[in-house]
């Protein structure tokens, strides 16, 4: 990868043969090599060829996601009895933190070894309109197996909503430009979903996913059910908020499962928190791929993005968002992948 002088690329390996690479210019994780059987290595990270290209590409690629990921509707919400508006980037809404959002920010090293590396940022108060200084970490750790954690932390000297997370890519038979993850075969531990408006941005309303093409309680493929439902063809595809069980939250129940095409590579993920964002790339379509002057067509990656529920802080009876001072925002990202 072509990078720019002030930019810089971490690279992780442990023992079974994982290595990750990491990029300071958004804390973004740009690769993930697994060994297969045979001996031959997978990437399964959709990424880009150069800086001026991850620059230039909307699709968030393996970028470090804040202060809010996901949308706020109308770029505005209520805070100890007042309104706070924050910058919009998406229509009249706020995306993944505005228009200056962490994934377009040169992190600092804080420290870095073999199979560790530590990434800080300092956020303003005011700085995309949220109140108050923000100081958040994320490490990315790799097990001395095929897992890999990204724990993220902040803390805040004013209340403010924090919902941080990791905006990769999967495409578990590789990243090639012209790939398809329809294949995939895909569970969820949960049994609701958030519909949305036509913004995208919640109804309110919690619905069954049973009956429905949101019903991944059982492994199904991605492309089994894609755009039979009238919530899918607002987003041409899945880009939904999943309501996860709560088994999940202690870490015992992996919120989603996920198994290649050909059937030779497993993932599972875990987290904290209640939600989880499931996107089947539906406008990846003209995003620069790895392979120079070659693009990603239309569901070359899905995107699994644990995290508070999108426009929580317009829902107090949701789970409360709101990181106060003396308080820690942390979650921990936990990727399992297997070899088959």
């Amino acid at each position: 990868m072509s990078l720019a002088h002030d930019t810089r690329v971490f690279t992780l390996r442990n023992t079974a043969g994982l290595s990750i690479q990491v990029m300071d210019h958004g804390a973004t994780w740009v690769s993930c090599a697994l060994p297969l059987a045979d001996g031959m290595r997978r990437e399964l990270l959709l990424g880009c060829d150069s800086l001026a290209s991850y620059r230039r590409q909307t699709s968030y690629l393996g970028a470090t996601i804040g202060r809010y990921a996901n949308r706020i509707g109308g770029a505005r919400f209520r805070l100890d009895g007042r309104d706070v508006a924050v910058s919009a980037n998406e229509g009249r809404n706020q995306l993944h933190g505005g228009p200056d959002g962490f994934d377009k920010r040169v992190w600092t090293l804080v420290s870095q070894a073999p199979q560790e590396l530590v990434l800080g940022l300092a956020s303003a108060d005011g700085d995309q309109g949220y109140p108050g200084h923000l100081e958040a970490t994320v490490r990315y750790q790799l097990g001395d197996d095929f897992s890999v954690r990204i724990h993220l932390a902040a803390t805040v000297t004013a209340p403010c909503p924090v919902n941080l997370t990791n905006h990769a890519y999967f495409n578990l038979d590789g990243d090639a430009p012209d790939g398809d993850v329809r294949a995939h075969r895909l569970r969820i531990a949960a049994q609701q979903f958030l519909p949305v408006d036509a913004e995208s941005i919640p109804t309110g309303e919690r619905r069954a996913v049973a009956g429905t093409g949101f019903d991944f309680r059982t492994p199904r493929t991605i492309g089994e059910a894609l755009m039979r439902d009238e919530q899918q063809q607002l987003t041409r595809g899945y880009d939904h908020s999943f309501w996860l069980d709560t088994g999940c939250a202690d870490g015992s129940v992996p919120a989603a499962e996920v198994s290649s095409g050909d059937g030779r590579i497993g993932l599972k993920l875990y987290t904290q928190l209640p939600g989880l964002q499931f996107y089947s790339g539906n406008y990846l379509a003209g995003t620069p791929s790895r392979v120079p002057g070659a693009d990603y067509v239309k569901h070359a990656g899905f995107a699994l993005e644990p995290q508070f529920s999108p426009d929580s802080p317009n829902h107090p009876e949701w789970p409360d968002c709101t990181l106060q001072p003396g308080q820690r925002f942390e979650q921990t990202l936990r990727y399992d992948f297997s070899v088959r």
